[in-house]
């Protein structure tokens, strides 16, 4: 009883690897290699693509808080330093 254990736990443990292996099969024809003019077509294609890639123009970086923020006012205000009176009771 053991061993028929063992050997179904092994067969559990073995399936999800079965399963990961390519799924050819061993009577499929290999795929045709490619003629010329598919060589040509798909090299055309890259280059319209490429192509249609560079004439995207360029945004400017997006600024989601601009219109939140008032563009008059200073961005660094100055630092005032508190003056020393000698009173020191709150």
């Amino acid at each position: 009883m053991r061993v028929f254990c063992a050997a179904a736990m092994l067969a559990i443990l073995a399936a999800p690897a079965y399963g990961q292996q390519s799924n050819k099969t061993p009577g499929a024809p290999p795929t045709p290699p490619k003629s010329q003019q598919e060589i040509d077509a798909e090299r055309a294609a890259e280059k319209a693509y490429q192509h249609s890639l560079k004439s995207i123009p360029d945004k400017p970086p997006a600024d989601p808080w601009g219109n939140a923020r008032n563009v008059d006012t200073p961005k660094a205000f100055p630092k005032t330093h508190p003056t020393k009176t000698g009173n020191s009771a709150k």
